[in-house]
């Protein structure tokens, strides 16, 4: 069962002049397209359901995003939280010549003092890294 793509014809259920007779077979396509919604809800190709806090039950959620375009998040209280591990991919810092960029743009840059790797930042102006010799190891 396909999750229903068309809108329901309204035209005989817009006037009070409309015959009843004719809004049958709209009335019914209406009900049908219901018990679908209803059928294919938190399944491939359905709608997801909120819980009850107000949340999709995180396995109903895609486990890769992948927009045709950029990707925003955009948080009412402007923070994105991130509760685990953030895994940039490696790119060469060329890369980064000739990208428009905006203050605040982070990447991974392979290739960066003798072919190491840093997070580059953009302050607006020019992109800038932590050299590898300022760097403390973690674990």
């Amino acid at each position: 069962m396909t999750f229903p793509t068309t809108l329901i014809p309204i035209t005989n259920l817009d006037n009070g002049a409309d015959d009843p007779s004719l809004a049958r077979a709209d009335l019914l396509l209406a009900l049908q397209t219901i018990n679908t919604i209803l059928e294919t809800a938190n399944t491939s190709f359905g709608v997801a359901v909120l819980q009850s806090d107000g949340t999709i039950d995180p396995t109903k959620l895609p486990a890769t995003l992948a927009p045709t375009g950029q990707l925003t998040l955009s948080p009412s209280n402007t923070i994105v939280k991130i509760q685990n591990i953030l895994r940039l991919q490696q790119i060469p810092a060329s890369v980064l010549v000739g990208l428009t960029a905006t203050a605040g743009d982070v990447a991974l840059c392979s290739d960066i003092d003798a072919g190491g790797v840093a997070i580059c930042i953009y302050d607006g102006t020019v992109w800038k890294y932590t050299p590898k010799a300022s760097m403390s190891t973690v674990v």
